[in-house]
């Protein structure tokens, strides 16, 4: 396995063609491969709009099984490339079962493992509790030629728990598929501070277990067909943070871009040997966050 890994991030905007949009992501990984990519990470639901700003069953119709026809074609350009690709899809377990899963294609072309989100949002413009039942294969790390990946997907990323257990089994890196952005009616302050928000939790995650963190996010204005709201203005700035909440890369906010960090883990195997957080862990203390709240 390298030592030193080099990321790419697929960061762009999508439109109501899916084929389009599934084309745009191809030629991206394409792209990231020919500047010498090892690991290729999408968005979270790359190949649609974020269809999940209202309520409407026709839209299971975008959901596929994996395998399926899209892990078919991304396993087709990972071998050809020789890249592992983290790819985020609407899965169809069986009918009116689905999930918002993340699936990591290996660079020959097969499938090292998937991941089910877990935390699941139920908001004004993210209503996904209608789409997506909750992921039931826990926090497991997928093991990989580059490394073992610690594959997440959005909201997962606002919660410590999924990332100290992903790194408690092994996690090399944790990564973050992910479509967030603004209600267009907010103002420029609350605007920042949302944002702000968003990469420091991330950048926590990557202090607190001493790993990097990858985070891949979409860009663009998307309409509300509801007419409820203003839609959602994705705020893109993907990002990778290394081991101690450094910022080794930053996309910007409404520019289709391939972002590239290189990642080390011999940094990692250095930072945790002076921040042993694992070492002083008080297993023996924490019974109470298996608790909903302490009353």
């Amino acid at each position: 396995m390298k030592n030193k890994i080099k990321a790419a991030l697929i960061q762009h905007a999508t439109s109501n063609n899916v084929d389009a949009n599934f084309k745009k992501t191809m030629q991206g990984i394409r792209d990231a491969a020919a500047e010498g990519a090892d690991l290729v990470v999408l968005q979270e639901l790359h190949r649609s709009v974020y269809f999940c700003q209202h309520e409407d069953v026709s839209l299971f119709d975008l959901a596929e099984t994996i395998p399926g026809p899209s892990t078919a074609a991304l396993g087709e350009l990972a071998k050809e490339l020789n890249v592992v690709i983290v790819a985020s899809l609407f899965e169809k377990r069986a009918t009116g079962l689905y999930h918002n899963t993340a699936v990591v294609i290996e660079s020959d072309g097969s499938i090292a493992g998937k991941y089910r989100k877990m935390h699941i949002p139920d908001d004004p413009g993210f209503y996904e509790k209608f789409y997506f039942t909750p992921g039931d294969m826990g926090f497991e790390p997928i093991q990989t030629s580059i490394g073992k990946l610690g594959v997440l997907v959005c909201w997962d990323q606002w919660f410590p728990e999924g990332a100290r257990l992903m790194a408690m089994a092994g996690a090399e890196v944790l990564i973050y598929p992910t479509a967030i952005g603004w209600d267009p009616r907010d103002d420029d302050e609350e605007k920042a501070r949302q944002l702000d928000a968003w990469v420091i939790v991330q950048r926590a995650h990557a202090v607190a277990n001493g790993i990097p963190v990858i985070a891949c996010n979409r860009v663009g204005h998307e309409s509300d067909p509801s007419g409820h709201s203003d839609g959602i203005q994705f705020w893109g700035n993907s990002f990778v943070a290394g081991p101690q909440g450094e910022v080794l890369a930053h996309a910007n906010e409404q520019d289709d871009e391939i972002l590239f960090a290189l990642l080390d883990k011999h940094r990692s195997e250095d930072v945790r040997r002076i921040w042993p957080y694992l070492r002083d862990r008080r297993v023996d203390h924490y019974h109470d966050l298996t608790k909903i709240y302490r009353d």
